[in-house]
């Protein structure tokens, strides 16, 4: 149910440009120029380094600030960790539709729209509460001898958690920096209304303006989303075990 789809996408965007499609249909002729094309067209090579980035800088950044604070709250149990784990969760329920607006003229205030900081310390903020509890509840099923061991041994919180839990933790966090990846990569709504310079916008931004331009071209689209969605099917491929793992570990013990 999920290849066909995919499948009949991969097809269409090896149909020579402008060609007229009726379903899932089998090139006469592959035509490998169609990416090409669609790459000039959709000016993807200022939208693809931009959503490089933009990630880059956002997975690393929210990745860290989500397992310092986990680690706060399962592990050191900072005062108030209770009412402060509830509001993470409660920032779950918060869709970026309700506070885009509001975002937008906050950071404008402080001179960050249509620059990349303005937008990375926007995506970090917005994964933390998912990332916190992810953490969170990793580190609450560490068992707490492990940890009292170390203390004894003389070991400070950060290197508890440097030398201790981080080395067991390695499936959580690649799946969380995978999560993260993709959303970031994904992430549409927030980087158009926070980036007005179209050369500054990301993948998924600029295919939005890409399919308004040519919605006759099923070739060019096809080709086009083929584009956007590469890395994520690339990322996903190099770290799926290190991804299914943290999956079925945080399954297993949830």
């Amino acid at each position: 149910m999920v290849l066909v789809p995919f499948a009949g996408i991969v097809l269409a965007a090896l149909h020579p440009s402008g060609s007229q499609l009726d379903g899932l249909s089998i090139p006469d002729r592959w035509s490998w120029e169609t990416f090409a094309l669609a790459w000039k067209a959709g000016n993807f090579t200022n939208l693809m380094r931009s959503s490089v980035l933009i990630a880059l800088f956002v997975v690393p950044l929210a990745v860290a600030m989500a397992t310092l604070a986990g680690y706060g709250l399962a592990i050191l149990k900072v005062w108030g960790h209770r009412t402060l784990s509830f509001g993470f969760v409660m920032g779950l329920t918060l869709p970026i539709e309700v506070i885009v607006v509001a975002l937008y003229f906050n950071l404008r205030e402080v001179g960050l729209t249509n620059s990349y900081v303005g937008v990375i310390l926007a995506e970090a903020a917005l994964f933390m509460p998912f990332g916190v509890y992810w953490m969170q509840t990793h580190f609450s099923n560490v068992p707490d001898e492990l940890v009292e061991a170390a203390r004894i041994d003389g070991a400070r919180d950060l290197v508890v958690l440097a030398r201790v839990l981080l080395p067991i933790s390695w499936p959580a966090v690649t799946t969380l920096s995978v999560l993260y990846f993709m959303w970031s990569w994904n992430q549409f709504m927030l980087v158009l209304v926070m980036m007005q310079d179209p050369d500054r916008r990301t993948g998924p931004s600029g295919l939005g303006l890409f399919v308004g331009q040519y919605t006759t071209d099923i070739p060019l689209l096809a080709a086009a989303c083929l584009i956007v969605i590469a890395p994520i099917v690339v990322v996903y491929l190099v770290f799926q075990r290190s991804f299914v793992s943290g999956i079925t570990q945080g399954a297993i013990k949830g």
